[in-house]
């Protein structure tokens, strides 16, 4: 019975192709084909890498990559380690920008009860916060200064007429072809991806199976930036390798394993 690297090589060869045009083709790195050719699986990687890599590499040779997976396992130690819970599992998720500490933590969870309705439970009570405008005037202890209320508003009508004074003369004297206001044009946006370890990105524009814009295989501190005119939808097989940056801001990355995100 042939071996895998036996069964590799020989589609390979079959095929009338060299490791590297094989490497170019997968973008799998050429070092890991010999490897898998000479059968030495035992390759500094993830598991999950070894076993998707095996199996896009079987694909391209046309052969059965769930056989040759399940041939791989047989013979592999480590099958059955924890570390299995780190395997590839198709999610689609959305990148949110917003950061974290922005979220709401006092707003409650909707909650069902046994007839099927969805509720909302009643927010915990909050310590009252104190103000110096007192809540009726008989419990006040501090008067409120009425001068001091009118000056302020006072002053707040002036500086708003002065604005509108402003705005005003700059509208008279403009001339007849330039218009009132002007629209700026929104800038172009950068899309920035960087490595932290080793990692297949691919990028489509528009829709999740839109034209592929970019895609390749990046290692640890490897970076790439593209020019962002709408919505990207970013497939990555190891997300937590993958560091994003909209426009010098980084998106929160708290997902694993091979994802779909869309990039708003």
């Amino acid at each position: 019975m042939q071996t895998i690297g036996e069964r590799l090589e020989e589609a390979r060869k079959r095929k009338g192709i060299s490791i590297r045009e094989a490497s170019e083709a997968t973008k799998i790195r050429s070092e890991y084909l010999h490897k898998f050719e000479s059968n030495s699986l035992d390759i500094n990687l993830p598991e999950i890498y070894i076993r998707g890599f095996l199996r896009n590499y079987a694909v391209f040779l046309k052969l059965n990559g769930d056989k040759l997976i399940a041939d791989y396992k047989a013979m592999s130690p480590a099958e059955g380690k924890s570390s299995r819970r780190g395997e590839s599992r198709e999610v689609y998720g959305r990148v949110d920008l917003a950061s974290p500490s922005r979220q709401n933590p006092a707003e409650p969870a909707p909650s069902t009860d046994d007839s099927g309705s969805t509720t909302t439970a009643a927010p915990a009570p909050t310590k009252p916060r104190s103000s110096t405008f007192p809540a009726s005037a008989g419990t006040s202890e501090t008067p409120v200064d009425v001068g001091l209320l009118i000056k302020g508003g006072v002053i707040l009508l002036a500086i708003i007429l002065l604005i509108l004074v402003v705005f005003g003369i700059r509208a008279l004297t403009s001339g007849p072809d330039k218009p009132a206001t002007e629209v700026k044009s929104s800038a172009q946006q950068t899309l920035l991806l960087t490595a932290t370890g080793p990692v297949e990105v691919q990028v489509r524009e528009d829709t999740a199976d839109g034209p592929i814009i970019w895609r390749g295989q990046m290692e640890a501190s490897d970076s790439h930036s593209l020019p962002k005119h709408g919505k990207l939808y970013l497939t990555a097989t190891a997300i937590e390798n993958l560091q994003i940056e909209i426009n010098g801001k980084r998106a929160p990355n708290p997902h694993s394993g091979k994802l779909t995100v869309q990039i708003p």
